[in-house]
């Protein structure tokens, strides 16, 4: 008995002994498992990292070496500062035009933007000088001088009859030299100055060709150059006439170049909104300075004339044409010295209306360039 009583107990702690062995190699076992788990989400997490730390690596170095290459592309793009001539038609020698410029000049005239002179270049050839000087604290630097060149490009390409093209140019320091053809008869105020000096005789036929030629260099550069082309200094002395009277109009674009054409004060045929800062200049803008030409070629009239002075007349030329125009008047505007056959005298009353409509306040209130076309050329055949 005894010995089977040891036996037993013997198996007992046999068993006892096996079962605390599978507990402790389950414990084990559960240990090991999740410590494989823990290592497995922190390799997966590290593997994710890395994934993306390498993927936003890549887009800033991708991003950083577009820009460099935008610049280098940009870089090489720049237009040269061109020294010396540049000449735009091959009847100017470019190698004589710097010397006749230094040399030879005649004074014809000058404006806010600049004086004018005769030259006579070696081959014969005479031209119109134009002498600017844009007196810009930023002349000095590249950039600015990049732009310059780039409107006088732009104003060197336009081709149009009723236009005066830039011939060449010439940069010296601060100063710029624009080369035009020569026109001999002036500008249409010089004309003007001669009607009203009892030298010449300046019929409607005469002036309505004019304002027609004055417009369609309107429509030209409002509507079929891109990008448009804004004139921004449109006044008789900037509309040059040949020997038939067909206008050329000069000084295309210069305002964008010479900062101090902008101001209100320096043209009494700017517009109401020149006046205001927040503004901006239009097409509608050079309408409004054409009205106020056509109301010159129609009442004979300049806006400084002292006649404006007396408040009966609004203080303008525009508020008198516009007076009259909504009293009935209109035939009270009428340059007497053109006033003849009853057909004509129908088409300036008509005209009137139309240089009142270009007046308006408002430029949404006023025609196009290309409607105006259609409303003068209606007047007469052209």
């Amino acid at each position: 008995m005894g010995t089977c009583c040891n036996s037993s107990t013997v198996l007992k702690l046999c068993f006892l002994w096996l079962q605390l062995i599978c507990v402790q190699c389950h414990g084990r076992i559960l240990k090991d498992d999740t410590s494989s788990s823990d290592q497995f989400k922190n390799r997966f997490q590290r593997i994710f990292l890395s994934i993306l730390f390498g993927m936003f690596t890549g887009l800033i170095c991708a991003l950083v070496f577009a820009w460099l290459v935008r610049s280098f592309v940009r870089y090489i793009n720049k237009a040269p500062i061109l020294k010396g001539p540049v000449v735009f038609s091959p009847k100017i020698p470019s190698k004589t035009l710097q010397s006749a410029l230094a040399n030879d000049t005649q004074l014809i005239g000058s404006n806010s933007s600049g004086k004018y002179y005769r030259t006579v270049l070696d081959n014969g050839l005479t031209v119109a000088v134009k002498r600017m000087e844009p007196g810009s604290p930023q002349l000095h630097t590249k950039s600015f001088k990049r732009r310059i060149q780039h409107e006088l490009e732009l104003i060197a390409s336009l081709r149009h009859r009723n236009l005066m093209s830039l011939r060449a140019y010439v940069r010296e320091s601060n100063t710029f030299f624009l080369v035009y053809d020569y026109i001999n008869t002036g500008s249409l105020e010089d004309v003007l100055n001669k009607v009203r000096e009892n030298q010449l005789q300046l019929t409607w036929e005469v002036r309505l060709r004019i304002a027609v030629g004055i417009v369609k260099a309107l429509q030209y550069l409002h509507f079929s150059c891109n990008p448009t082309v804004l004139h921004r200094n449109l006044k008789p002395t900037n509309v040059m006439l040949d020997a038939e009277f067909e206008p050329r109009l000069a000084d295309c674009g210069l305002a964008k170049i010479i900062p101090t054409l902008n101001l209100p004060a320096a043209s009494n045929y700017g517009p109401p909104e020149s006046y205001q800062s927040c503004s901006r200049y239009t097409d509608k803008s050079d309408v409004f300075s054409f009205g106020v030409i056509l109301g010159v070629l129609l009442t004979g009239k300049y806006p400084t004339d002292p006649f404006f002075g007396d408040t009966s007349t609004g203080g303008s030329l525009a508020r008198w044409l516009q007076r009259l125009q909504e009293a009935g008047d209109a035939r009270e505007a009428l340059d007497k010295s053109i006033l003849g056959e009853e057909v004509e005298e129908d088409e300036m009353l008509m005209a009137v209306k139309i240089a009142v409509v270009c007046l308006s306040d408002m430029p949404a209130d006023r025609p196009s360039s290309d409607e105006l076309v259609s409303m003068l050329t209606q007047l007469n055949s052209f």
